[in-house]
């Protein structure tokens, strides 16, 4: 009888160790997903901001000259 409940037991644990690493990776992935569109909203904003600027603004500027 103590080998089913060890076998059982070995099962139970193996199942949750599959079911945290599903859930670390699912995490991760949303994670990313999250830092990718703060990314493009950056990146949107700079855009909107560049665009917003005088001509000739925005620009780099040679300083060593």
């Amino acid at each position: 009888m103590s080998d089913s409940v060890a076998i059982a037991q070995g099962f139970a644990a193996s199942q949750a160790a599959s079911t945290r690493q599903a859930l670390q990776t699912e995490i991760v992935r949303q994670q990313a997903g999250a830092e990718q569109a703060i990314v493009e909203l950056l990146q949107q904003s700079a855009e909107q901001l560049k665009a917003a600027l005088p001509a000739g603004q925005g620009q780099a500027v040679d300083i060593s000259a």
